[in-house]
């Protein structure tokens, strides 16, 4: 007879889930997994998508599941939960930091502070001397913005 996965070893496989649009980063510390509960072998995992129209939404919804069945789990139960809504202030710093190593201005704390009004530094060689370009970039969490320093474009991690 085999062990019982532990809450504990069903967080750290999550944790190796990469986020499907930024691999750089994990769903976990994306903040986007929410909560682990193992009940024998039955697996609930509750998670908050960033935006409620995410187009990955689905993936990482099966990633977990699948995850969650390797370990053995017999029944998984992935919950949404919307409320409280998802936000940037959930991401851990570290996945900041590979989110700027990776070209990707991270957000500022959500603050409620309009997105072309915070200084955005670039990713690339940290000036401030940036400028938004389209408040609406290749996914709903990130804008497109310009270096005026260095000329890179780059996006930028929505903070919400």
């Amino acid at each position: 007879m085999t062990a019982l996965p532990t809450s504990q070893e069903l967080w750290d496989a999550l944790a190796r889930i990469p986020d499907p649009e930024i691999p750089v980063v994990g769903v976990v510390e994306m903040g986007i997994v929410r909560e682990v509960v193992v009940e024998g072998r039955k697996a609930t995992i509750r998670m908050t998508p960033t935006f409620s129209g995410c187009p990955a939404l689905h993936l990482i919804r099966a990633q977990l599941e699948a995850t969650a069945r390797a370990l053995g789990f017999e029944e998984v139960v992935v919950e949404t939960v919307l409320s409280p809504p998802w936000t940037t202030d959930w991401i851990t710093p570290e996945a900041k930091e590979r989110l700027r190593q990776y070209g990707i201005a991270p957000p500022g704390p959500a603050s409620g502070v309009p997105l072309e009004a915070a200084p955005t530094p670039c990713p690339h060689c940290g000036s401030l001397n940036t400028s938004l370009k389209n408040a609406f970039g290749p996914t709903l969490c990130k804008a497109i913005y310009v270096c005026n320093a260095c000329q890179e474009p780059f996006e930028r991690f929505k903070a919400l």
